[in-house]
Protein backbone atom coordinates (compact mmCIF):
# COMPACT_ATOMS: atom_id res chain seq x y z
CA UNK A 1 0.00 0.00 0.00
CA UNK A 2 1.35 3.58 -0.99
CA UNK A 3 2.15 6.21 1.26
CA UNK A 4 -0.52 8.13 -0.18
CA UNK A 5 -2.73 5.68 -0.01
CA UNK A 6 -2.18 5.07 3.72
CA UNK A 7 -2.40 8.53 3.95
CA UNK A 8 -6.22 8.75 2.40
CA UNK A 9 -7.44 5.91 4.91
CA UNK A 10 -6.06 7.82 8.00
CA UNK A 11 -8.12 10.64 7.41
CA UNK A 12 -11.47 8.88 6.00
CA UNK A 13 -10.94 7.02 9.51
CA UNK A 14 -10.37 10.68 11.31
CA UNK A 15 -13.27 12.32 9.92
CA UNK A 16 -15.24 9.22 10.51
CA UNK A 17 -16.79 10.13 13.74
CA UNK A 18 -17.68 13.52 12.06
CA UNK A 19 -19.65 11.40 9.48
CA UNK A 20 -21.39 9.55 11.64
CA UNK A 21 -22.49 12.34 13.58
CA UNK A 22 -23.55 14.51 10.09
CA UNK A 23 -25.62 12.04 9.15
CA UNK A 24 -27.30 11.20 12.84
CA UNK A 25 -28.13 15.05 12.90
CA UNK A 26 -29.63 14.83 8.90
CA UNK A 27 -31.94 11.48 10.33
CA UNK A 28 -32.67 12.81 13.53
CA UNK A 29 -33.83 16.05 11.19
CA UNK A 30 -36.28 13.61 9.05
CA UNK A 31 -39.73 12.76 9.35
CA UNK A 32 -41.27 9.58 10.46
CA UNK A 33 -41.02 7.54 7.32
CA UNK A 34 -44.11 5.98 6.92
CA UNK A 35 -47.37 7.39 4.91
CA UNK A 36 -50.68 6.80 4.18
CA UNK A 37 -51.63 4.96 1.18
CA UNK A 38 -53.46 6.09 -1.42
CA UNK A 39 -56.75 4.50 -1.67
CA UNK A 40 -60.31 4.39 -3.59
CA UNK A 41 -62.68 6.62 -1.86
CA UNK A 42 -66.48 5.68 -2.44
CA UNK A 43 -68.49 9.03 -2.83
CA UNK A 44 -70.34 9.38 0.42
CA UNK A 45 -67.07 9.47 2.30
CA UNK A 46 -65.33 11.30 -0.25
CA UNK A 47 -68.24 13.76 0.37
CA UNK A 48 -68.36 13.81 3.58
CA UNK A 49 -64.38 14.51 4.07
CA UNK A 50 -64.38 17.20 1.47
CA UNK A 51 -67.25 18.92 3.76
CA UNK A 52 -65.02 18.54 6.90
CA UNK A 53 -61.67 19.92 5.02
CA UNK A 54 -63.99 23.01 3.40
CA UNK A 55 -65.66 24.12 6.63
CA UNK A 56 -62.55 26.17 7.76
CA UNK A 57 -64.07 27.62 11.41
CA UNK A 58 -61.51 29.71 13.03
CA UNK A 59 -60.41 27.66 16.07
CA UNK A 60 -61.66 29.12 18.87
CA UNK A 61 -62.74 26.88 21.59
CA UNK A 62 -66.06 27.46 22.79
CA UNK A 63 -67.61 25.99 26.46
CA UNK A 64 -70.92 25.45 27.83
CA UNK A 65 -70.10 26.62 31.49
CA UNK A 66 -67.32 28.12 33.37
CA UNK A 67 -65.92 25.09 34.75
CA UNK A 68 -65.28 23.76 31.12
CA UNK A 69 -63.37 27.38 29.86
CA UNK A 70 -61.18 26.45 33.44
CA UNK A 71 -60.59 23.08 32.71
CA UNK A 72 -59.54 24.32 28.77
CA UNK A 73 -57.26 27.22 30.21
CA UNK A 74 -55.35 24.65 33.41
CA UNK A 75 -55.17 22.13 30.07
CA UNK A 76 -53.43 25.04 27.91
CA UNK A 77 -50.46 26.41 30.56
CA UNK A 78 -50.23 22.69 31.33
CA UNK A 79 -49.13 21.60 27.92
CA UNK A 80 -47.62 24.88 26.83
CA UNK A 81 -44.72 24.05 29.69
CA UNK A 82 -44.53 20.54 28.68
CA UNK A 83 -43.66 22.85 24.42
CA UNK A 84 -41.89 25.01 25.37
CA UNK A 85 -38.37 23.35 24.22
CA UNK A 86 -40.37 22.95 21.28
CA UNK A 87 -41.77 26.14 20.80
CA UNK A 88 -40.30 29.11 22.81
CA UNK A 89 -42.68 31.70 21.82
CA UNK A 90 -45.70 31.91 23.74
CA UNK A 91 -47.87 33.21 21.13
CA UNK A 92 -46.99 30.51 18.76
CA UNK A 93 -47.40 28.01 21.68
CA UNK A 94 -51.13 29.15 22.36
CA UNK A 95 -52.21 29.46 18.55
CA UNK A 96 -50.49 25.65 18.20
CA UNK A 97 -52.21 24.10 21.04
CA UNK A 98 -55.42 26.34 20.58
CA UNK A 99 -55.37 24.81 17.07
CA UNK A 100 -54.81 20.98 18.13
CA UNK A 101 -57.41 20.77 20.76
CA UNK A 102 -59.70 22.65 18.61
CA UNK A 103 -59.36 20.47 15.18
CA UNK A 104 -58.85 17.23 17.66
CA UNK A 105 -61.99 18.22 19.67
CA UNK A 106 -64.02 18.51 16.18
CA UNK A 107 -63.06 15.52 14.47
CA UNK A 108 -63.96 13.22 18.17
CA UNK A 109 -60.35 12.56 18.82
CA UNK A 110 -58.11 12.67 22.14
CA UNK A 111 -56.51 15.48 22.55
CA UNK A 112 -53.54 13.51 23.50
CA UNK A 113 -53.34 11.38 20.97
CA UNK A 114 -53.24 13.94 18.22
CA UNK A 115 -49.73 15.16 19.75
CA UNK A 116 -48.58 11.89 20.43
CA UNK A 117 -49.01 11.68 16.98
CA UNK A 118 -47.33 15.07 16.10
CA UNK A 119 -44.41 14.80 18.22
CA UNK A 120 -43.37 10.97 16.61
CA UNK A 121 -44.46 12.37 13.03
CA UNK A 122 -43.17 15.60 13.13
CA UNK A 123 -41.43 16.54 16.65
CA UNK A 124 -43.64 19.62 15.99
CA UNK A 125 -42.06 20.96 12.86
CA UNK A 126 -44.22 22.89 10.95
CA UNK A 127 -42.31 22.76 7.74
CA UNK A 128 -41.13 18.84 8.08
CA UNK A 129 -40.63 16.52 5.02
CA UNK A 130 -40.38 12.87 5.35
CA UNK A 131 -38.68 10.72 2.58
CA UNK A 132 -41.37 9.98 0.78
CA UNK A 133 -42.89 13.62 0.64
CA UNK A 134 -45.60 13.57 3.77
CA UNK A 135 -45.50 17.24 5.06
CA UNK A 136 -46.03 19.20 7.92
CA UNK A 137 -47.28 19.04 11.61
CA UNK A 138 -48.94 15.82 10.76
CA UNK A 139 -46.90 14.38 7.77
CA UNK A 140 -50.00 14.17 5.64
CA UNK A 141 -49.13 13.10 2.21
CA UNK A 142 -49.78 15.56 -0.81
CA UNK A 143 -52.20 13.05 -2.64
CA UNK A 144 -54.72 13.75 0.28
CA UNK A 145 -54.95 17.53 -1.23
CA UNK A 146 -55.85 16.30 -5.00
CA UNK A 147 -58.87 13.69 -3.45
CA UNK A 148 -59.96 16.34 -0.99
CA UNK A 149 -58.63 20.04 -1.93
CA UNK A 150 -57.53 21.66 -5.03
CA UNK A 151 -54.22 19.84 -4.87
CA UNK A 152 -52.27 22.72 -3.61
CA UNK A 153 -49.59 20.28 -1.80
CA UNK A 154 -48.10 23.75 -0.14
CA UNK A 155 -50.96 24.51 1.83
CA UNK A 156 -50.16 21.40 3.82
CA UNK A 157 -47.43 23.48 5.70
CA UNK A 158 -50.27 26.21 6.67
CA UNK A 159 -50.77 24.92 10.38
CA UNK A 160 -54.81 24.85 10.40
CA UNK A 161 -54.66 23.14 7.31
CA UNK A 162 -52.12 20.77 8.05
CA UNK A 163 -53.94 20.02 11.68
CA UNK A 164 -57.46 19.99 10.12
CA UNK A 165 -56.68 17.34 7.10
CA UNK A 166 -54.35 15.28 9.44
CA UNK A 167 -57.75 14.58 12.14
CA UNK A 168 -60.22 14.27 9.49
CA UNK A 169 -57.63 11.57 8.13
CA UNK A 170 -57.27 10.13 11.51
CA UNK A 171 -61.24 10.06 11.69
CA UNK A 172 -61.50 8.63 8.72
CA UNK A 173 -59.02 5.87 9.23
CA UNK A 174 -60.99 4.72 13.00
CA UNK A 175 -64.11 4.65 11.45
CA UNK A 176 -62.95 2.43 8.71
CA UNK A 177 -60.96 0.41 11.49
CA UNK A 178 -64.31 0.36 13.64
CA UNK A 179 -62.69 2.04 16.45
CA UNK A 180 -59.59 0.08 16.67
CA UNK A 181 -56.54 3.03 17.58
CA UNK A 182 -54.08 0.35 17.09
CA UNK A 183 -55.19 -0.22 13.33
CA UNK A 184 -56.20 3.21 12.55
CA UNK A 185 -52.28 4.57 13.41
CA UNK A 186 -51.03 1.86 11.56
CA UNK A 187 -52.92 2.60 8.68
CA UNK A 188 -51.87 6.44 9.17
CA UNK A 189 -48.58 5.55 9.03
CA UNK A 190 -48.67 3.10 5.79
CA UNK A 191 -47.78 0.00 8.41
CA UNK A 192 -50.93 -1.52 9.39
CA UNK A 193 -50.63 -4.19 11.55
CA UNK A 194 -47.38 -3.88 12.64
CA UNK A 195 -46.63 -2.36 16.08
CA UNK A 196 -43.88 0.00 16.01
CA UNK A 197 -45.62 3.11 14.88
CA UNK A 198 -48.46 2.78 17.53
CA UNK A 199 -46.48 1.95 20.16
CA UNK A 200 -44.37 4.98 19.45
CA UNK A 201 -47.34 7.41 19.44
CA UNK A 202 -48.79 5.65 22.47
CA UNK A 203 -45.78 5.87 24.75
CA UNK A 204 -45.57 9.85 22.70
CA UNK A 205 -49.29 10.41 23.72
CA UNK A 206 -48.33 9.83 27.79
CA UNK A 207 -46.29 13.36 27.80
CA UNK A 208 -49.48 14.99 26.64
CA UNK A 209 -52.34 13.30 29.48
Amino acid sequence: MSLRRRGFLSDVLALSPFILGCEQLFLSEQAWAGAQVEEPLVDSVRTALSSAIANHAPPVPEFADTESRLAYLRWLVAMSERLKKKKTDWITRKEFLQTVWYEAKRAGLEVSLVLGLIQVESNFRKYAVSRVGARGYMQVMPFWTRVLGDGDAGKLFHMQTNLRFGCVILRHYLERERGDVFLALGRYNGSRGQPQYPNAVFAAQKKWL
